[in-house]
């Protein structure tokens, strides 16, 4: 089992292979059993001993054999999947296949002439029946449905990858074909309340199959980046199609193995440097099928579907019968989740994984620290996007804050570092996606009293006083590539903010600094859409001041004390000269940046670091704009959302007279117009949002057009009302201790003295094919990066996404 002459005779199996002028007939069995039937050997050992150079020397100059292997290989798969593999040869033999397979198809897929090569029938002897035996007018299937097929029937296939319910052996050959996966699943969970007992062996041929199933998926990497939202993986579809009778028990499986996996379980300290936990390969191959196999083009189908169904559920039984949803059968199963306690169990075993770096102990390194946190933000993104009942499920409960902290430290502890540039991203668009419900900003609310060894000040107060901490954090300490994610952030701020009963001092504080950074006139002036930063801020304050003033003394507090800023922002000068002369100031000012520590940073906490020199990172499809993923919509009175028209018509003079109340309605809905309007003005750079671009130059006009619209209306009667009450106290009272001003602020009142609450805008995600292409992107660049021992697409031919050094 894997001894030197194992090594061999299979290194000289893959000379022949490759010196072999003539084709090899695929009768020729005793030539094509080297490969698989004489002992085990190890997958490490088919990568050294079948070379990159090696597979594309037989693919050019000797393309039957290459043909002829393939087929042969996949041959015996169908013959293990029919017999069930009842001895240990047979399993063996499947095991050798599975593993040379993996090794050969990057290679196939790379190859723009030889993809379609296992999507053909294959012409020559030892067909067996299984090949063709569902086929109709005597045709073979193609290569890759019998491939795929065998790989669904051996991962429910008796004694090999599940326990067998029969005390004896099988005897007849026929039983693989006769079980009902269905009682055969993998874990307890979702549909299932059976926990099969553990088994090492069984758990690593799973890890083995499914890894070839990911090889096959992968030929998604060597097509080219497409915005073509119709254009389906074809090795997806079909296994996830009803051809596949095992799709409902594997899908149960995968979701049930990932979620009901625990890194840590009740061992002790350090055992996972004393034991293989075969258990976690299962589960990062598990979870990288899932997100492969749940294609983002079916979204929309998807939705539509549940859409139909609640309909139909109002609607008379004569009418059309219910859609049945999406044709990929694991996107179908996993927009029908619904009951209770399945959604429970899928959200706190994410909940548990991603929360696992952050456990704290006493004992350094005592506990493992799973390494695919990336792979369950996306199927957690998945999750919410195809199943809208789990969405809400999340956001019903405190539950959602569970979710909220791991994502904000990953946020926090990336946001130096150039290679996870991609987790920044989905990190932040998952909380946009959140931030759009109501219940999201409620919930942030609750105390914050976890101890998170995260790099930022102490301070005592909630959810939302973390998120804005962080934000703060990523903002000013961040790596410049984020600067494109600003727009995301501020607005994940401003959805929230209507809902914020009491930020703390600290947070407070964070968000005057950001309007300080963003209020500088180099930055107003040094690229076109740096002014909608301001626009954000003033409108968080805004909603915070008309809808949450009672318990926001800080930030009234802090407002007070940093009002020159907002004088300052009020009489921005517009005339060219002054324009030239605060772009001459760039060098001198601007966002303040700091990369050290802040004193009395949380309990075990470490500075964010850029990647290690080498690292290597996948390149990521250009995100679109802000405009572009969300859509706005108005809170309506009774709490439901009506949604906004994207470019609301100008205003006229008239429109204008309505009175005080339209004087922050306006904040809202002409801070959009602006967007839309100046979008068109320049391209968005991706690189920088600071760095001037060549096509831009700030004249008086441009200045003046957004300057005229700075909702300042209630900041300025805020100021106008307290300033002059604050400073009368100071001067009575001989005051200079904050706390006797926080609690006058906290007493006072605006009641009649603001103008009348604008109604409150947010800005929902909306999908689109941009954002679908990104999350393809970063998909398989993750799955790529992540797969290294062994690593199944190095030094191929991808086009998807380029790998890069740091």
């Amino acid at each position: 089992m894997g001894n030197s002459d194992t090594k061999l005779h299979f290194r000289k199996a893959v000379i022949q292979l490759t010196t072999r002028t003539q084709p090899v007939e695929a009768s020729d069995d005793v030539f094509w059993d080297q490969f698989w039937a004489e002992s085990s050997t190890a997958m490490p050992d088919v990568f050294a001993l079948v070379p990159a150079a090696e597979i594309r020397a037989v693919r050019e100059e000797s393309p039957s054999n290459l043909a002829t292997l393939c087929y042969k290989a996949v041959e015996r798969l169908v013959q293990g999947a029919d017999s069930g593999c009842p001895s240990e040869k047979e399993r063996q033999i499947v095991v050798n296949c599975t593993r040379l397979l993996t090794r050969i198809l990057p290679y196939i897929f790379e190859d723009a002439d030889w993809r379609g090569f296992f999507w053909s029938t294959v012409p020559g002897a030892g067909r067996t029946k299984r090949l063709d035996e569902d086929a109709d007018d005597d045709e073979a299937r193609p290569l890759a449905e019998s491939l795929l097929l065998a790989i669904a029937d051996l991962l429910f296939c008796p004694d090999f990858t599940i326990q067998s319910h029969k005390k004896s052996s099988p005897d007849s050959a026929e039983d693989i074909r006769s079980i009902d996966s269905c009682e055969y699943i993998w874990e307890a969970g979702v549909g299932f309340a059976q926990s099969p007992p553990l088994n090492y062996v069984h758990d690593l041929n799973r890890t083995e199959l499914l890894k070839l199933l990911l090889t096959c998926f992968s030929e998604a990497m060597y097509l080219p980046p497409s915005s073509d939202s119709k254009t389906l993986n074809p090795w997806v579809s079909f296994f996830c199609s009803t051809e596949n009778r095992h799709a409902l028990p594997l899908f149960t499986s995968l979701i049930n193995v990932v979620c009901a996996y625990d890194p840590v379980g009740f061992g002790f300290p350090y055992n996972h440097l004393l034991f293989s936990d075969s258990r976690e390969q299962l589960v990062e191959q598990s979870i990288q099928i899932l997100i492969a196999t749940l294609e983002h083009e079916a979204s929309s189908a998807s939705s539509a579907a549940l859409q139909a169904l609640d309909e139909a559920t109002a609607s008379p039984a004569d009418e059309e019968p219910e859609p049945t949803g999406p044709d990929n059968l694991f996107v179908n199963y996993l927009s029908r989740i619904h009951r209770e306690e399945d959604l429970s169990f899928i959200l706190k075993g994410l909940a548990r994984l991603l929360n696992n770096p952050l456990i704290q102990t006493y004992l350094p390194r005592s506990t493992k620290k799973i390494q695919f946190h990336q792979e369950l933000l996306i199927l957690f993104w998945k999750f919410c996007d195809f199943n809208k009942k789990f969405l809400f499920f999340v956001l019903k409960s405190s539950d959602v804050l569970d979710i909220l902290v791991p994502i904000l430290f990953y946020l926090n502890d990336a946001r130096a570092d150039q290679s996870r540039v991609g987790l920044m991203h989905i990190g932040v668009f998952i909380l946009l996606l959140l931030s759009g419900e109501r219940n999201f900003g409620v919930r942030l609310n609750k105390p914050f009293t976890h101890r998170v060894p995260m790099d930022i000040p102490v301070f005592t107060g909630t959810h939302a006083d973390l998120l804005v901490v962080i934000f703060h954090k990523i903002i000013t300490s961040g790596h410049q590539r984020l600067q494109p994610l600003f727009d995301c952030l501020l607005t994940i701020i401003v959805n929230i903010s209507p809902y914020l009963k009491s930020l703390s001092m600290v947070a407070a504080n964070k968000l005057l600094h950001l309007l300080e950074a963003f209020s500088t006139p180099w930055f107003l002036f040094s690229a076109p859409q740096n002014h909608h930063l301001v626009f954000f801020l003033l409108e968080v304050y805004n909603n915070i001041i008309q809808y949450q003033f009672d318990g926001n003394f800080n930030l009234v507090y802090a407002i007070i004390r940093k009002r020159n800023v907002f004088h300052q922002l009020a009489n921005l000068p517009s005339d060219t000269a002054s324009i030239q002369k605060a772009l001459q100031k760039k060098k001198k000012s601007g966002i303040s940046r700091t990369n050290s520590t802040e004193k009395g940073s949380m309990e075990g906490s470490r500075p964010a670091v850029p990647a290690e020199p080498g690292t290597l990172k996948a390149s990521l499809e250009a995100t679109p704009g802000i405009d572009k993923i969300t859509e706005k919509s108005q809170v309506s009175v009774d709490g439901t959302m009506v949604a906004v028209p994207h470019s609301d018509p100008p205003q006229t003079p008239s429109d204008r007279n309505i009175g005080a109340a339209a004087s922050d309605t306006e904040s809202n809905s002409e801070r959009d117009q602006e967007v839309d309007h100046t979008e068109s003005e320049a391209a968005r750079s991706r690189l920088s949002s600071v760095s001037s671009t060549a096509a831009f130059s700030a004249n008086p006009d441009w200045v003046s057009s957004w300057k005229t619209r700075l909702p300042l209306q209630t900041i300025m009667r805020l100021l106008q009302v307290l300033v002059p009450q604050v400073e009368k106290i100071c001067i009575d009272k001989g005051l200079t201790d904050e706390s006797e001003i926080l609690n006058f602020l906290q007493h006072g009142t605006l009641v009649g003295l603001l103008p009348v609450p604008h109604p409150i805008l947010i800005r929902k995600y909306q999908a689109n094919a941009g954002t679908a292409m990104w999350f393809r992107t970063y998909m398989w660049g993750i799955i790529y990066l992540r797969n290294v021992d062994p690593p199944i697409w190095y030094d191929t031919d991808i086009r998807l996404f380029e790998i890069q050094r740091i």
